[in-house]
C-alpha cells in the first residue's frame, strides 16, 4: 500500500483548488469549490487512516461538516444580507 503515501498530493491539490474556487464571486464556482473541498476531506481522511494521523482525521470530519454547511448556504435560494 505504498501508493497510499502519494495520496497526500492529490489531496493537497484538491484543497488548494477548492480554496481558489470558494473565494470566487461566481456562485456556481463557489458551489463547485465546496464539492471539491469535500473530495479533499475524503482524500485527507484516507491518507490519515493510512498514516494513523488521528487528529488529521478528526479535523477532516469537522471541515467536512463546515463544507456541507457552506454548500447548503451556497445552494440556498435567498441571498445573504
Amino acid at each position: 500500500m505504498d501508493w497510499l503515501s502519494w495520496l497526500q498530493w492529490p489531496a493537497f491539490v484538491a484543497s488548494v483548488g477548492a480554496a481558489w474556487l470558494v473565494a470566487s464571486n461566481v456562485k456556481s464556482k463557489r458551489n463547485i469549490g465546496f464539492w471539491v473541498f469535500l473530495a479533499s476531506n475524503a482524500l485527507w481522511g484516507v491518507w490519515g487512516l493510512y498514516s494513523s494521523a488521528w487528529a488529521l482525521i478528526a479535523l477532516q470530519v469537522c471541515l467536512a461538516a463546515m463544507n456541507l454547511r457552506g454548500l447548503r448556504k451556497t445552494d440556498g435560494a435567498s441571498p445573504q444580507k
